[in-house]
């Protein structure tokens, strides 16, 4: 998956089209991810004990990756994401983050 934790995305399709957030919360697994203050959904709590009132509390949703762009740091535009394989001598193959429109490392 090639949306991480902290990485600004914008949302492409949705109630909360066209709006940018950052990411909280990741499940690769899954291939969903949980913005900062978009695509909130609503839990209704009961109250526990007596006298005591019921709530609604408003959390981020978790949202198909498929429907987020990552927003490159570096040019500001929303775009695709690539990978380009870095080789350093004496040290592993690392595989990195590119923007696919500035081609400037992202991680």
């Amino acid at each position: 998956m090639k949306i991480k934790k902290n990485d600004k995305v914008k949302i492409l399709s949705g109630k909360d089209r066209g709006k940018s957030g950052k990411v909280l919360q990741v499940l690769p697994a899954q291939k969903k991810a949980s913005i900062e203050g978009l695509n909130l959904s609503i839990k209704h709590l009961r109250p526990q004990k007596s006298g005591e009132k019921g709530q609604r509390i408003e959390f981020p949703a978790f949202m198909d990756a498929s429907n987020l762009a990552v927003i490159c740091p570096k040019c500001g535009q929303s775009g695709r994401i690539g990978y380009q394989i870095i080789k350093a001598e004496g040290q592993p193959e690392k595989k990195l983050r590119m923007c696919k429109k500035c081609q400037e490392i992202i991680d």
